[in-house]
């Protein structure tokens, strides 16, 4: 089948290169609006409905009238001369107030920018005092607006609200400030706009000088980031609207990040097809280059499926998961990548056929052999010394490995930032609560078919809540409308997303509130300490599930691909080593080394997938040509330097351009853990696995890593009629 369709995409190049263009530069256009529809605002609307927080949302909802989609604002006022409130002030920020509430925010738009290229966010927020500082040196306003913080349009209307408000405070001769999650994001995206840019352009910029000192060629250079970007257009559409048929909601950091998982593999299976497509023009100078593409695209699109799949189904195993985050982004990626694998099995053969031997031009290499270079030498060495080689990884990846020692994990969402909305928090946080501005809530409901909640019974918890260590201040209790349910905030004295307010909501407020709860009715706690705190449960849930299920998964595709038992093995093994030493390497950076809290609570398993199943790809491909190797005549030793020699330049290229290409989420505020892990993962992967660990296990175990099946020589001419002639056999002078 695979041969199939590569034969007719090279066959029906135009046709082929003019549905992808057509497609991708359409669903590109629509993709802003498209993922708008299928994103989730809230952290704790990827939690199951058993799950404390979850419930305490609910009720939230449905009894209090919280919209789900919303996000709170905090804005501090003071008088800019520094003085405490006067009630003259206290009474015109009431009256400003009143004003922002009744005054619509429209969504700045580029002149002439399409209506439908991003969906309008304009709206009215919900603005009215929350409280005074004890000192009366500011007042606290509170501002609800409706959307995902991450949501572009939404930043946009909430730079517009800041804006009109301090000019509005300003003509009163006050001074704001404005914190909240909204705040941070919006004040993050401007801080890292240019650095986001940079690093985008850079990430190109590699790209391009690679393939131009590589192949020496303009079309090999260009054609890889315009076939991608058709075909990573293509996959967006094809994400939001299987998220759309399905009913599943995607996190706001999901297009971002199948953006870069798709740039990088999409250079990567061109990268492939391109070395090995260079390799056959020089083997068979007299053959059409529309036949050679087919015959190459047959061949490796072999491998390219068998890798792709195995990243299908690596993340399609989070479809088990319990946290809604990670339940969506599994299924998203699977999508994003089958979308990648069709592309490269009917694109990028299209783009081979069409340009074929112009491919290369004005490169000259196709009209001679090249002389042995770093690439030969090293296979050499490998298959000269493969235990040496073996022992100085391993001991590399072990040393690495070790830095997993004590590891911790981190659920928080900021720390360390420098942004106006942080500085902002910090100076609410010297007056008041550090969680004034983002409460932690008791829901109590009455017992289901009974009447309303009487307020008079729940000050015994309220005092309860207010003995509590770590407890700040207790609110007043809050009847909803109906009178089937009471609320009592408290303002913790930690930052509601630290490691100590996630132990104070599920532990010391869980216990008073379980204790004190009247009879007749329940109690919820929720907000985002107690959130988060639920969700540490879940991710340890499913980190216990979901590794040995992709393991599984992937093992049995390389089972069927390799048709061996030992050569899956030592391949799983390989990866089991660069993601534990990935893992240590990440700890001793940012818990010892940066004294973080801890690793993002997310690293473990998304670098456990991207790390595994990527990291595949390019054992993939150096095992499957050295079982290419080993069916030629001649030595076990040869035959592992041969393969070394072929594909250590392809899988390098490749290995720096998705290293590159996860770098530049170190420009996403929060992402930098993502972003180091991952490059160093893919690495250690491309370099260490591939081209070290691997060809010196295969010469080690010979072949008897295709057991129990025999890879036995063909015969000689069956050399050159896998693309590699005679006079390329040097390596074959070593030892078996």
């Amino acid at each position: 089948m695979i041969r199939a369709l590569t034969r007719f995409s090279t066959r029906n190049a135009w046709k082929v290169i003019a549905l992808w263009a057509v497609l991708g530069i359409g669903l590109t256009l629509l993709s802003p609006m498209l993922m708008s529809r299928v994103t989730q605002s809230q952290s704790g609307d990827f939690l199951p409905a058993s799950y404390d927080s979850a419930a305490a949302l609910r009720i939230a909802e449905e009894n209090f009238g919280i919209d789900p989609d919303a996000t709170t604002v905090t804005v501090l006022v003071a008088r800019t001369d520094g003085k405490a409130l006067t009630p003259a002030d206290e009474k015109r920020i009431g009256a400003e107030a009143a004003k922002l509430a009744q005054r619509r925010v429209e969504m700045p738009r580029m002149k002439d920018e399409p209506s439908f290229l991003l969906p309008d966010r304009s709206q009215t927020p919900k603005v009215a005092p929350a409280m005074v500082a004890p000192d009366r040196s500011f007042e606290l306003l509170s501002a609800e607006l409706t959307g995902n913080a991450g949501d572009d349009g939404v930043q946009k209307v909430y730079r517009a609200f800041r804006d009109a408000t301090r000019a509005q405070f300003a003509e009163a001769g006050m001074r704001t400030g404005f914190t909240g999650g909204l705040a941070e994001a919006a004040d993050s995206a401007d801080d890292n706009r240019t650095a986001t840019k940079v690093g985008g352009a850079l990430v190109m910029g590699l790209i391009v000088l690679l393939n131009v000192l590589v192949f020496r060629s303009v079309l090999a250079a260009v054609l890889p980031l315009l076939a991608v970007a058709f075909i990573g257009g293509v996959a967006g559409g094809a994400v939001a609207g299987a998220a759309s048929l399905t009913g599943l909601k995607l996190d706001a950091s999901t297009p971002g990040l199948i953006s870069v998982v798709l740039l990088g593999i999409g250079i990567d299976y061109l990268l492939f097809l391109l070395f090995r497509f260079r390799e056959h023009l020089r083997a068979r100078p007299e053959q059409p280059a529309r036949e050679a593409a087919a015959e190459v695209a047959g061949r490796v699109g072999t491998a390219i499926t068998s890798a792709a799949l195995t990243i299908v189904a690596a993340f399609a195993t989070l479809g088990v998961a319990s946290f809604g985050q990670f339940r969506s982004l599994g299924p998203a990626i699977a999508v994003a990548v089958l979308v990648m694998l069709l592309g490269s099995l009917t694109l990028m053969p299209a783009l081979l056929a069409a340009c074929g031997r112009k491919m290369f031009w004005p490169s000259k290499s196709l009209r001679r052999q090249p002389q042995e270079g770093f690439a030969a030498r090293f296979g050499v060495l490998v298959a000269r010394r493969p235990a040496a080689m073996l022992f100085a990884s391993v001991a590399l990846l072990g040393a690495l490995a070790a830095g997993t020692v004590g590891i911790t994990m981190d659920y928080g969402q900021g720390g360390g930032s420098r942004t106006a909305a942080a500085a902002t928090a910090t100076e609410i946080s010297r007056a008041l609560p550090a969680g004034v501005s983002d409460p932690t809530s008791v829901y109590v409901t009455a017992a289901a078919g009974g009447g309303t909640v009487d307020p008079g019974r729940l000050d015994g918890l309220a005092r309860a809540l207010g003995g509590v260590e770590g407890v700040g201040q207790v609110g007043g209790t809050v009847l909803s409308p109906d009178g089937r349910a009471a609320r009592i905030d408290l303002y913790l004295t930690a930052d509601p997303q630290s490691a100590k307010a996630r132990e104070l909501a599920s532990g010391p407020v869980r216990a008073a509130v379980a204790a004190n709860t009247p009879a007749g009715t329940s109690a919820h706690v929720g907000g985002t300490a107690a959130i988060f705190a639920d969700i540490s449960v879940a991710v340890d849930h499913d980190l216990a599930v979901v590794f040995p299920v992709a393991a599984a998964l992937i093992a049995l595709i390389l089972l069927l691909l390799l048709r061996s038992l030992l050569a899956p093995l030592v391949l799983m093994i390989a990866v089991g080593l660069g993601f534990a030493a990935t893992l240590g390497a990440s700890t001793l950076v940012f818990q010892h080394l940066l004294d973080k809290p801890g690793v993002s609570f997310t690293l473990p398993l998304v670098l456990f997938l991207f790390v595994v199943a990527l990291g595949t790809d390019y054992n993939i491909l150096i095992t499957d040509r050295i079982r290419e190797e080993m069916e030629r005549p001649g030595p076990v030793r040869g035959a592992v330097a041969r393969a070394v020699r072929h594909t250590a330049p392809a899988i390098a290229t490749a290995g720096l351009v998705l290293a590159g290409s996860f770098a530049t989420l170190a420009t996403t505020p929060g992402s930098e853990q993502v972003a180091f892990a991952l490059t160093l993962g893919i690495l250690l992967s491309a370099l260490v696995l591939s081209l070290v660990l691997v060809p010196a296990m295969a010469v080690l175990l010979g072949r008897g890593l295709w057991w129990p099946l025999r890879t036995a020589p063909r015969h000689a001419s069956a050399g050159a009629e896998a693309g590699a002639p005679d006079r390329e056999r040097a390596p074959e002078r070593l030892n078996a």
